[in-house]
């Protein structure tokens, strides 16, 4: 008698990119442009020349996109700097949207 047992694999597997997830921050009127670029270059691993176009965009335009992440990533990086800013008094946000 064998102990041999037969297992039929599906050839194709259904396999899905994860959903994406835009990383924004927010324009207030408190939180100072070093404060945005020292984030940007910290949280977003931006350098400091594309951290300010990005800075500026958010000040002119009210909002920016910082990147595109998985669901986990974006929410710890909008984690990481709401906790930047509560450090530093600065009312700056972020926040996310599905791609």
């Amino acid at each position: 008698m064998s102990n041999e047992i037969e297992i039929e694999l599906d050839d194709e597997l259904d396999l899905q990119e994860p959903k994406k997830y835009k990383v924004f921050l927010l324009n207030d009127d408190y939180s100072t442009m070093d404060f945005v670029i020292d984030v940007l270059v910290k949280v977003f691993r931006k350098s400091v020349d594309e951290s300010s176009v990005i800075m500026l965009n958010i000040h002119n335009h009210g909002k920016e996109v910082c990147g595109v992440y998985t669901h986990e990533i974006a929410s710890t990086k909008v984690a990481q700097v709401k906790t930047m800013a509560r450090e530093q008094g600065f009312p700056l946000k972020a926040i996310m949207e599905e791609e």
